[in-house]
Order: C-alpha cells, then structure tokens, then sequence
C-alpha cells in the first residue's frame, strides 16, 4: 500500500520506555489537518499477528473522514521485541504512541489481544478515547502487574516452555491458525494466506518466554467496576464462535452495547470485513 485518500501512508517508528520503538502507520491525516474535522481512529491487532491484519479496515475507515492509525504492539511484527526483565504494558505504549502522534482521544477498536489492551484502556483511560469497540474480547481475566511471576508459575511456564520445544514451533503455529480459520463461518477459507503469511513472519516469543505483566487485566476490571465510565462502548462478537456472549464488563459500562455479527468467527474483521466495518463505523458515527 503506498497512498491512502490520494496522500502517502505515513509511516515510522515511535520511541517507548527501555530503549524500544512501535511501528506505526497513520492515514488520512491530511484530510484530517485540512478539513478540520474528522477523528482519530486507532486499530489494535491480535496475538501472533501485526498491523496487516487491518488491510481491510485501514483505507476504508480513511475514506469514511477519519485519521486511521495501526500500529505493532512490543513483540509483534516491525515493533521491538519484548524482554523477559523489563516490566511494561501494551497499554501505555498505545497512549506514548499517541502522544508522540498528537492525538488526545480517539476512537479505540481492538480485535482479541488488541481488545485486552483496548480494555485495559476503558477501565483506566477512558478520558484519552472518544469510544471504544471490543471484537472477541475485553479485559482479561488474569493478574496483572502488581502481582509478578512467583517461583510456582515460573515452574509451570518452564515446564510448557519445555513441551513447547519439544512439540516444534511450525506445529505449535500450524495448531494456531487451524484454530482462529476454525471459528470462522462459511467465507472462513479467505483467511487462511493473509493469516498463514503473518503468523509464519511472527517470532512466537511470547510462548518461548516468561512475559512480563503486559495488560492491567483484573486490576484494570477492579477499577472499571468503581469508576463505571460513561464512555460509549461496543462488544462485537462473531456468531459461529460465540452465539450467546456475555461480556463480563457490560454490567459495569453504562453506555455499554452488544452486537453478535453473523457468519463469522474470532477474526470477525477478516472473515466478514464488510459487516464488520458497517458495525464500526455506525457505532462511531452515533457518537456525532
């Protein structure tokens, strides 16, 4: 992709804490700078893939009037690779990325693990995001950094670390994408290159190492359930995956909503991206 809206992709690499940097690509700024008006957009990707897995959304949502940002979160795809001993969490990388971009508040759409980060970011900066959209996901329900490692989890990640090793990571990478394919509904088959392709690039360090705390997970579902922001907030999940959802913030987000897309699965936007970006953009354009 090299232009967007008739401009050129911006593209560049933004400083974090210990030395690391964030891959990003923004589109649609100029429309944006020259029009004044239209909003950010920033787009959070799943475990185990990249900025690439926006390809469907990235133009569309710059031809819809909106400054479209993606980017690699630590330990995926152009970004820098995380580190065992340096605690961080994708959380406030996103907010360093948007401060270096100069975007106060923007529209949040996370998919999976983006929706963890994007969660996070409901419950402890809600100010910093005019809505959000959770697809297949949401705060996550594990502990968060003020709890490290203690010597029996450290144990038990050695020991699957171990089985890791000795399964092979081609095999471990082969079960994970028949897995997110499977979910999928009848157009599912379409996935199978744009995923494969991302999935063989990623390094799989994350399952070959012991992370570090990297979402605020249940302290970030404590602070929601005291602060209950009225930020507007849309859970979309994929029909074949999980028919009867029942997002466990939901009873805590007052401006809070539910939509279960047809036909499709956990990668909802890359199996049905039509329906998926109607669902989006109508939920952001409510909020005018």
């Amino acid at each position: 992709m090299t232009d967007c809206m008739g401009q050129k992709v911006q593209k560049g690499y933004i400083p974090v804490s210990n030395g690391g940097q964030i891959y990003y690509e923004q589109c649609g700024q100029v429309y944006y700078e020259r029009c004044g008006k239209g909003e950010t957009i920033l787009l959070l990707h799943g475990h185990s893939l990249d900025h690439r897995m926006w390809d469907s959304q990235f133009e569309v949502f710059a031809d819809a009037g909106y400054n479209v940002v993606r980017m690699d979160f630590r330990g995926y795809g152009l970004s820098s690779p995380q580190a065992e001993d340096f605690q961080f969490t994708h959380a406030d990388d996103v907010l360093t990325v948007m401060d270096s971009l100069g975007i106060d508040k923007a529209h949040v759409v996370g998919l999976s693990m983006g929706a963890f980060v994007a969660g996070d970011m409901v419950a402890m900066y809600p100010e910093r995001m005019y809505s959000c959209v959770l697809a297949s996901g949401g705060i996550r329900g594990t502990k968060g950094p003020s709890e490290p490692m203690d010597s029996i989890e450290s144990a038990q990640r050695d020991r699957e670390i171990a089985a890791l090793k000795e399964k092979g990571i081609e095999a471990y990478k082969s079960e994970w994408l028949e897995a997110l394919i499977s979910s999928g509904g009848t157009e599912r088959e379409k996935m199978r290159g744009p995923l494969k392709q991302m999935i063989d690039d990623w390094s799989a360090w994350q399952p070959l190492h012991k992370e570090v705390r990297l979402f605020y997970a249940r302290e970030a579902m404590e602070v929601l359930k005291q602060k209950r922001p009225d930020l507007p907030v849309l859970f979309v999940v994929g029909g074949t995956e999980n028919p009867n959802p029942h997002p466990g913030m939901l009873p805590y987000l007052p401006n809070g909503q539910l939509k279960v897309l047809p036909n499709c699965g956990h990668m909802l936007n890359m199996d049905q991206p039509e329906a998926f970006n109607k669902t989006v953009l109508d939920f952001i354009r409510s909020q005018n």
